[in-house]
């Protein structure tokens, strides 16, 4: 492993081996880590809307719920509705389904909805299959080839430029870890950068890289300069820039050892933001945490925070000031299958589980 002293003067992103945890090389720049993934399509016909309908970003979580009771629900993630064909009744939804939608034969009645209101419902639907098209390389500029990564160039047969599953770390500016990216790593083309004699721009296969989505580039880059001095940052973002947040959180959360706090320890949660779920998490794990703390991201990752390891210990006192407005927009929530539940009573039965009173202020 290269000291912290080459990692500043080459870059913030660390190309290594998973299983080994050998470096193949560290950069300063990489082309395509943001774009656009691929995502699912899918045409509802004879789409009635609910309520305001599904216009535009649709939401982080949306649930294509059959009216076959025996299928369970289909799930998009950060899904966008890209309008009405109104020559078919139809709307086109998209969004990341990891290609699992629903069964092929499956072109019953569908209910949708986005875990907070119903939008609507179709008679029939079916995936779009978008017209094939390659992914475009991942391109490290400016590496500094670690010497099993100049061995493999220099034999340079397909089975050595095969680099296997690789993680691609990326570093804030102060040299602490941010998140990271698995790939398979094969190597497609390499040349001498245009800059330094020691260094290269290696081209690897984009076809097993999901980028980030473009929407994220902006909030990536203020965590480049490192995590937020003050709490609150994020609080003036939309939904769907809050869970791109969240996952900077998490992921840097999960890397982080946060020394715990001693028993009888009371946090104070700011709660006049948590107007949405991303809101919620976010504003607890500054609670526990400090300014981008993490104490996660779902239930169940609370209960597993709960357990010790992430800055609290029990038992522990909660004061949540400005519940009210927790209250007001997450106790009607629907799950997958759309049967509602009340997200913030919930979270509430989850801490005092976990051995955290709560004060609601």
């Amino acid at each position: 492993m290269r000291g912290n002293g080459d990692r500043r003067r080459h870059g913030r992103y660390e190309l290594a081996e998973t299983e080994h945890g050998h470096v193949w090389g560290v950069c300063a720049e990489v082309d395509g880590l943001f774009g656009e993934p691929r995502r699912g399509t899918y045409e509802l016909f004879g789409w009635g809307p609910e309520g305001a309908g599904a216009h535009g970003w649709v939401g982080d979580r949306v649930w294509l719920v059959p009216e076959d009771e025996e299928l369970g629900p289909w799930l998009l993630e950060d899904a966008e509705s890209l309008g009405r064909h109104s020559g078919a009744g139809g709307l086109v939804l998209t969004g990341l389904d990891d290609h699992e939608g629903p069964p092929e034969g499956y072109r019953g009645a569908v209910r949708v909805h986005d875990q907070h209101r119903w939008l609507g419902s179709c008679r029939e639907f079916a995936r779009v299959l978008p017209p094939e098209r390659a992914a475009p390389p991942l391109v490290l500029r400016g590496l500094a080839p670690g010497d099993r990564l100049r061995a493999a160039l220099a034999k340079g047969t397909r089975r050595a430029l095969d680099l296997e599953e690789a993680a691609l770390a990326v570093r804030d500016d102060r040299g602490e870890p941010l998140t990271e990216r698995l790939l398979w790593a094969r190597v497609v083309d390499w040349w001498p950068h245009a800059h330094g004699t020691d260094l290269i721009d290696l081209a690897l296969d984009g076809e097993s890289f999901t980028p980030v989505p473009e929407h994220a580039r902006p909030l990536w880059e203020r965590w480049f300069t490192g995590p937020p001095d003050a709490s609150g940052a994020w609080s003036g973002l939309g939904t769907r820039e809050r869970w791109a947040w969240l996952d900077l959180v998490r992921e840097r959360g999960c890397r982080q050892a946060d020394q715990d706090r001693p028993a009888g320890h009371t946090y104070e949660l700011d709660g006049r933001c948590v107007t949405d779920e991303p809101g919620l998490y976010l504003a607890l794990g500054e609670a526990v945490n400090g300014p981008g703390g993490y104490f996660g991201g779902c239930l169940d990752a609370i209960v597993d925070c709960l357990r010790g390891g992430l800055g609290r210990t029990a038992p522990a006192t909660l004061l949540w000031r400005d519940a009210a407005t927790a209250r007001e927009h997450l106790s009607r929530a629907l799950g997958p299958d759309g049967r509602p539940y009340d997200l913030f009573a919930e979270v509430l039965d989850v801490l005092a589980e976990g051995g955290t009173r709560v004060v609601l202020a």
